[in-house]
């Protein structure tokens, strides 16, 4: 098991253990600080990531920002693509097809589905995101390419 995993399993029996977890991934990637993300669920293939609507996200429109919402989107594929590889594994981002369908005025949540990829195969991986408003409206899509590589 990953050591992302394990520690995410382990802290989240503990109160307030998904917020302690999501600023310790904050803390050592420090630029999704920037979107203040709760990491809610993490598995094996899916990744559930959530932001809060507040001013520093927001554009002049009073909308979630598109790159707060693709920054979302990386955390979400990048936190379910490292529990999902091998553990001698290593990955890391490549590219970022994004589309915005809708206006974000919203709390958001991005999930992060990988059941269909097989992660046992060295090469890119194509990750889909979706990001939902809280009346559960589709704002934002991506589809993140991971390269991956079996040790």
């Amino acid at each position: 098991m990953r050591k992302n995993l394990k520690t995410y399993q382990r802290l989240t029996k503990l109160p307030f253990g998904r917020q302690l977890f999501s600023w310790i991934v904050c803390r050592v990637a420090p630029y999704f600080s920037s979107i203040k993300p709760q990491i809610h669920e993490l598995r094996p293939g899916f990744a559930e990531v959530t932001m809060k609507k507040r001013r520093r996200v927001t554009n002049h429109l009073n909308t979630v920002h598109a790159i707060a919402m693709c920054n979302m989107a990386e955390l979400a594929a990048g936190m379910m693509t490292d529990v999902s590889v091998p553990v001698k594994s290593r990955w890391i981002p490549v590219g970022m097809t994004v589309a915005y369908l809708n206006k974000a005025t919203t709390d958001l949540s991005a999930t992060a589905n990988g059941h269909e990829i097989n992660w046992e195969t060295t090469g890119e991986k194509k990750v889909p995101v979706e990001v939902r408003d809280t009346k559960g409206t589709l704002v934002f899509q991506a589809e993140i390419t991971m390269n991956v590589r079996l040790s």
